[in-house]
């Protein structure tokens, strides 16, 4: 077995804390002192540093950073049709369902001569991260591109590795320039997010780093994010993970399966199972042995199966409180009534109700974004949306009779706060020379 039930009455305090646990991203802190050696180091050498990089991370011998045109059709000619269509599918729902989260402007009158606005602005330039480690993501591509495009961001760069003959995978290429970026560069890693952070002679510099990657790639968006020079960044978004709750109606075929999914993304990534029936969890670890040696890539999921985790709670409502508290990833509701268990939910980056709904179309084509919070971080991030390639800008206006109106509250709250200059940029417009020099 490659996983065992854990009964979550019978754990103490400490006991249930250690258990949800993520997996240790290797020494974090040996990883955020060399992540910060290698920004440093592309900040200093800039095209230089990614060439060596690329040579000592990934065994690439590169000529050019960029992605030609030519790169771009030859991408083109070596897909299916099939595999065409199935991007273009996916564009489509993902662009259907994220145009629909275009905020509204606001533009009111507070009071009579008091107008008060809130204009949305497109983040001139984003930076896009699209892992490539274990097996190539051109889902990615589409989750960040469509966004950007759809917010109006202008200048959209992609940043992902070669691979083992130099060239950016072909489904990848295929996706982004369907999904409407404007460059793409053969760089991976944290030398990739310190490139888009501070920009070198080839890569431009962006305002804003987007999309998920390993350790190495989460701890160079935190040091560019800390750094006033840098870049801002959506989210944390680490390795993948995945829960389910799931009661006596839940098919374990279909948990094992989905649990599966997950772990199959890479060794740091968890999975859990949480349910209320013994027979439930006992049945869906068997199927997990059973289905697991059919996979490609059953090494790395086995590897990921070891921090798993299965564990058997009194009833439905203690395992929606395991999950408030472990704030997944992913979230898999399969019970009677999904929806009523839903209402129940504070924490979890996207959800997925039902039997019917394997966390899989999330990924790919269901049209919600799959670069979601992790290790926690639903607890106070969200998913991936358009209103994160926009920013805000508030604007007022007011005539001299909203001014007159507001003045008194304005002067009042100037002294309460001892800022006399902000009561006199008021007074004075009222005085004789200001009303006197005023059109």
């Amino acid at each position: 077995m490659l996983i065992n039930i854990t009964i979550w009455s019978e754990l103490s305090s400490g006991e249930k804390d250690a258990l949800l646990q993520r997996p240790a991203n290797l020494d974090n802190r040996n990883i955020s002192a060399r992540t910060a050696q290698i920004v440093d180091t592309v900040r200093q050498r800039g095209d230089a540093a990614l060439f060596d990089f690329s040579r000592q991370f990934e065994g690439r011998e590169l000529d050019a950073l960029k992605v030609s045109r030519r790169e771009f059709a030859a991408a083109e000619s070596a897909l299916s049709r099939a595999a065409k269509e199935a991007i273009d599918t996916a564009i489509s729902n993902v662009r259907r369902f994220h145009e629909s989260q275009l905020p509204t402007e606001t533009d009111i009158q507070v009071i009579p001569g008091v107008r008060c606005q809130r204009l949305r602005q497109a983040i001139d330039s984003v930076g896009l991260y699209v892992p490539a480690g274990t097996a190539p993501l051109p889902s990615a591509a589409i989750m960040l591109t469509v966004p950007a495009a759809i917010a109006g961001c202008p200048e959209r760069v992609m940043c992902t590795p070669a691979n083992q003959d130099n060239k950016v995978n072909a489904a990848t290429l295929v996706a982004a320039q369907r999904s409407g970026v404007t460059d793409v560069f053969k760089i991976g890693g944290a030398q990739a997010i310190a490139a888009m952070a501070y920009g070198t002679a080839t890569v431009p510099e962006v305002a804003r780093i987007f999309g998920p990657g390993n350790a190495w790639v989460t701890a160079a968006k935190s040091i560019v994010a800390s750094d006033p020079a840098g870049a801002s960044i959506d989210m944390p978004a680490g390795p993948s993970e995945v829960l389910i709750i799931a009661d006596d109606t839940a098919n374990p075929v279909f948990i094992a399966a989905d649990l599966l999914s997950q772990a199959e993304h890479g060794e740091d990534s968890q999975v859990v199972l949480i349910t209320d029936s013994r027979e439930v969890a006992e049945k869906t670890i068997l199927q997990i042995d059973q289905q697991i040696a059919a996979l490609a890539r059953r090494n790395i999921a086995r590897s990921a199966l070891c921090h798993g985790r299965v564990i058997l709670t009194k009833d439905i409502p203690t395992a929606v409180a395991i999950n408030n508290d472990y704030a997944p990833e992913h979230l898999i509701l399969q019970t009677r009534r999904p929806r009523d268990v839903l209402a129940q939910v504070r924490n979890a980056g996207s959800v997925f109700l039902g039997r019917w709904t394997p966390e899989s179309v999330g990924d790919y084509c269901s049209g919600t974004n799959h670069v979601l919070p992790t290790y926690g971080n639903a607890k106070s991030y969200s998913g991936l949306g358009v209103e994160q390639f926009m920013r805000w800008m508030s604007v007022q206006e007011l005539t001299r009779e909203g001014l007159r109106s507001l003045a008194p509250t304005t002067i009042e709250l100037a002294g309460l706060e001892g800022l006399d200059a902000h009561a006199q940029a008021v007074r004075l417009r009222f005085n004789d020379s200001g009303e006197r020099g005023a059109t």
